[in-house]
């Protein structure tokens, strides 16, 4: 019955695209940020020595 593909498509349609939102959204949130004083120390470690 080509009657019932739209609704059919609309239905993989909202699948794929929950699906879609789920996927950015646990990667958004497994990422987890390093302390504010880990980065300052791991900046003042390295320091450059001049050759000239």
């Amino acid at each position: 019955m080509p009657q019932m593909m739209p609704l059919m498509w609309l239905t993989l349609l909202l699948f794929f695209t929950t699906v879609f939102i789920l996927f950015n959204v646990m990667n958004y949130f497994i990422h987890i940020p390093m302390n504010a004083s880990k980065e300052k120390n791991m900046l003042l470690k390295k320091s450059i020595k001049w050759l000239w």
